[in-house]
């Protein structure tokens, strides 16, 4: 098993930044990426970006290009997403889930945190 607990959402005006944070516990060496997704009121969860967990490449939706910076830390089991020129879109719980595959697909993602809110004002 591995668990997963993202933290670090909150309410931001538009333009504004936050760092999320997604912790990674037990059986870590089964993970092969990392992956965040979102999902806004009424939406169906969509993907944001992925990290592989051993050589750090990553992968990003096409709409948060630029905007968005997926990074991890090896010594703390951490993996970050840094979201800058936020914006009223961006509006969403923000999940952190862990594969054993470098995908983007939700369905291929076995462990999730509890999501995390991310709240933009315009």
């Amino acid at each position: 098993q591995v668990q997963v607990v993202e933290s670090g959402g909150g309410l931001v005006q538009a333009g504004g930044s936050l760092r999320l944070s997604c912790g990674a516990s037990g059986r870590t060496f089964e993970i092969y990426t990392m992956g965040w997704f979102r999902q806004a009121p009424g939406k169906e969860r969509e993907f944001v970006a992925t990290i592989n967990w051993s050589d750090y490449s990553t992968n990003y939706e096409d709409s948060v290009k630029g905007r968005f910076t997926v990074s991890r830390d090896n010594a703390k089991n951490t993996v970050y997403l840094q979201i800058n020129s936020l914006k009223p879109e961006d509006t969403a719980v923000y999940y952190c889930a862990a594969s054993w595959l470098f995908t983007v697909q939700t369905s291929e993602y076995t462990y999730w945190g509890q999501g995390t809110q991310v709240t933009v004002s315009s």
